[in-house]
């Protein structure tokens, strides 16, 4: 996930998505449709965002009679298929300051479509179990003195920091450097590799420090304690070379290609409602990932849950 300020689907609902191929060279039969009551949404690879996706495709198609395509994307490219028209609506953006001022403010092919309702964080992790042992396990500045319980065959004979897709845009490997820790950056390859791991390690009551996101509804099933890291200030993040801070507290946004925000009717209109809490999006990821649903199921289970919430949306 893009991070500065972490870190598709019909078909391409996969939780194994991370680290998809740039699919901005392949334009949608339906994006920018003369015509035809289409939609083209971009699907981030984390489940978050799948579920954020899941709901609106759901309500355009049932309540507003559109047909909606959905394009798996990676962070960056996405926004590049944005500009294009070749996708016309991101529903979860984590931050990307340069991508924001080349297309909103100076190009205007991309219009804020306001915020998503939820707030994400990114940070560093251990297991509670394993902070409840070690109390001062949770100050960064004491990883080091425990850094051997975390060495794994993959980290070279220091402690394990474990990230998950090698496409998500991290601080991690500066932050390893700058503030001289003991570690090396693993990556577990996927959003979904990197659950399994938490997982299995949480299962034998093994240690593990991780790279980890919130909104995300494995902490209902793993419970974690984030590592203090230096305080984030703003612009401490600004050389992503020199950066020696934590991460901050991101309201995510959603962006819409321009030419759909004016032209886009009852759709674009319902994309820039669209804005739901922490709770709803978990409450649908867990369905997705954690009890197998399909994403139009895990929707429509949502969607009778919540009359309430999604009307206003249509109003």
């Amino acid at each position: 996930m893009r991070v500065r300020g972490i870190a598709a689907l019909s078909a391409l609902f996969l939780l194994t998505g991370c680290g998809a191929a740039d699919m901005t060279k392949q334009a949608s039969p339906f994006a920018n449709a003369g015509g035809t009551r289409s939609v083209t949404l971009s699907v981030q690879s984390w489940v978050g965002a799948q579920a954020n996706v899941a709901v609106a495709q759901y309500l355009l198609e049932h309540e507003l009679g559109y047909r909606v395509d959905t394009v798996q994307v990676d962070e960056v490219p996405a926004w590049d298929a944005l500009s294009q028209g070749r996708v016309d609506a991101i529903l979860e953006d984590w931050g990307h300051p340069e991508q924001q001022k080349r297309y909103v403010d100076d190009k205007k092919t991309i219009t804020d479509g306001g915020g998503l309702g939820v707030t994400g964080h990114i940070g560093w992790y251990v297991p509670t179990y394993l902070a409840e042992q070690h109390p001062d396990i949770t100050d960064w500045k004491n990883l080091n003195k425990y850094a051997s319980l975390f060495r794994t065959p993959e980290s070279g004979g220091k402690g394990q920091l474990m990230d998950g897709s090698p496409s998500y845009v991290t601080n991690d490997k500066a932050l390893v450097k700058n503030l001289k820790l003991d570690y090396q950056v693993v990556f577990a390859g996927s959003e979904a590799a990197q659950i399994t791991q938490m997982k299995q390690f949480a299962k034998e009551k093994k240690p593990f420090l991780t790279y980890w996101y919130a909104p995300q509804w494995l902490f209902e099933k793993v419970p974690m304690t984030e590592v203090k890291l230096p305080a984030y200030k703003e612009g401490c993040d600004a050389d992503p070379a020199e950066v020696a801070c934590a991460y901050p507290h991101t309201p995510l946004e959603k962006y819409l290609n321009a030419d759909f925000a004016r032209s886009g009717g009852k759709a674009a209109a319902f994309l820039k409602k669209f804005k739901w809490t922490t709770e709803d999006q978990n409450e649908v990821s867990l369905l997705i990932a954690d009890q197998k649903l399909a994403p139009e199921e895990a929707a429509r289970k949502w969607v009778a849950r919540h009359e309430s919430t999604w009307k206003a949306w249509l109003s």
